[in-house]
């Protein structure tokens, strides 16, 4: 495949406590989890990405090692223009007060999204989370900037669960699906429809391909052309350190090719967002 230039959308900075997953011992199986600045630039140098938005690292269920990590984010931002940041928010209400403080930081120059999951708890539909969901989106909106959330299948990442954030919040205010909907299903919702359909009715709805089976990129790719729209809505991302970059570049550029599509989801779609 030719050397297209690459925008990484959605990455992550920081090391993480081990943590004893699903009743076993503790460990960290993000093992190429960079914890210093100079180690991610080092990285950037070596694959020769062009841009790349970072966004702390997150996974254990103690939230406060993901808000300790935004001004670290931050820093790296200001000492390489290469980077733009993403800030880590929360809509669980015992993550209120650290919450409102992380969304200060929206206002900052290097701040192009802010990243909320619900595999720590909470959901779309918990009336006990609308009210940070509110603020999280007010301060997107208020800023312009993208809020990224969390996909998989099941539970309340859900494209089911997720989907409400789309009704109720992207007229105006970008939403990036994560991972595609993370899975067979999602991928089955999404590719299958709901996607197209969000576009077509003026959602500001945004996806990429990381952690996606196999077939999803090349039938997300083949329904884009298909229908003709969804062409700007697609980005590339590695999710380094969860995801595999080199593995995720490949499946993309083998199914977007090398003409305007793989130009658009490589580099240009991630450009006008985040430039």
């Amino acid at each position: 495949m030719p050397n297209l230039p690459v925008v990484d959308a959605h990455r992550h900075l920081g090391v993480l406590p081990s943590y004893p997953f699903y009743g076993g011992p503790p460990v960290n199986p993000d093992i190429g989890a960079r914890e210093t600045i100079d180690q991610l630039r080092a990285d950037l140098d070596e694959e020769g990405t062009e841009l790349a938005v970072v966004i702390p690292n997150y996974g254990v269920p103690d939230a406060s090692a993901s808000f300790a990590l935004n001004e670290l984010c931050l820093e790296a931002a200001a000492k390489d223009d290469r980077i733009r940041t993403g800030i880590w928010a929360s809509p669980r209400p015992q993550d209120a007060a650290e919450t409102t403080k992380a969304l200060e930081l929206a206002a900052e120059d290097p701040v192009r999204v802010i990243k909320i999951s619900f595999l720590l708890g909470g959901s779309a539909s918990d009336p006990e989370c609308r009210p940070q969901l509110d603020a999280i989106f007010e301060t997107a909106r208020r800023h312009d900037r993208v809020v990224h959330v969390h996909t998989s299948p099941g539970a309340a990442s859900d494209i089911d669960q997720v989907g409400e954030l789309v009704e109720r919040y992207a007229d105006d205010v970008k939403l990036h699906l994560v991972h595609l909907g993370g899975g067979m299903s999602g991928h089955i919702k999404l590719i299958g429809g709901r996607f197209f359909d969000w576009v077509e009715a003026g959602k500001q709805v945004y996806t990429d391909t990381s952690w996606a089976i196999g077939f999803a990129p090349r039938w997300l790719a083949a329904e884009i052309e298909r229908r003709g729209i969804g062409h700007d809505r697609v980005l590339f991302a590695s999710d380094e350190p969860w995801g595999d970059r080199i593995g995720e570049l490949v499946r993309m550029q083998a199914a977007m090719g090398d003409g305007e599509l793989g130009r658009l989801t490589l580099a240009d779609n991630a450009r006008s967002l985040y430039v």
